[in-house]
């Protein structure tokens, strides 16, 4: 695996060397290019960016559920009480909203 990996670590390196070595980048280093032939670097940086963050955000959930399964050896989550509560209250007011909303009716046909 060893030897896998020092090739990898070549590789890498011969085709850095090569990329900064050729004639194209030399000449944009030097000045010597058309600054039109240039690419705009901020929507680079910024799809580089997302994909970072992305990636940082992905491998935070993974280690929040893995750390959840070797605590509990379960992958289920459960509702909280308070998700309940706040399930139970919306409920009930649009119930009541409900409820009004039928008095004023009945009240409004009563005057007609």
């Amino acid at each position: 695996m060893s030897v896998l990996l020092a090739f990898a670590a070549a590789m890498l390196f011969g085709m850095g060397t090569w990329l900064l070595l050729q004639r194209r980048l030399s000449r944009m280093i030097i000045g010597s290019a058309d600054p039109a032939d240039f690419a705009d670097p901020l929507p680079q940086a910024l799809a580089l960016t997302s994909i970072v963050i992305t990636f940082g955000v992905t491998a935070f959930l993974f280690a929040i559920g893995y750390r959840s399964w070797k605590l509990t050896n379960d992958d289920i989550v459960e509702d909280d009480v308070e998700d309940r509560y706040v399930a139970r209250r919306a409920v009930d007011a649009e119930i009541v909203e409900g409820e009004a909303a039928e008095r004023e009716r009945a009240i409004e046909e009563d005057r007609v």
